[in-house]
């Protein structure tokens, strides 16, 4: 599949650590092969139409929806943060 950031995405990115940012650009390659892996604990975000969620880590998570091949990346950042304005 492929992978779009939205602009809300790119400013989030900006302001990860530079770890973060590490482990970001692996699940990104992850989802890209493969959307059901394990390791990336896919769900979807409650309360929101067609919005899911995927981990970076323990406390980072990601936000995108999809629409036929393409990865819309919404949102990347600390847990609540991103889940409560996914």
């Amino acid at each position: 599949m492929k992978l779009h950031r939205l602009p809300r995405f790119d400013r989030d990115y900006k302001k990860l650590p530079v770890g973060i940012k590490t482990k970001l650009y692996r699940q990104l390659k992850v989802i890209s092969d493969n959307l059901q892996h394990p390791g990336l604990h896919v769900k979807k975000i409650k309360g929101q139409t067609d919005v899911w969620e995927a981990r970076v880590d323990k406390f980072y998570r990601f936000s995108f929806e999809i629409s036929g091949d393409i990865i819309y990346l919404r949102r990347v950042g600390p847990h609540d943060k991103t889940l409560n304005n996914p």
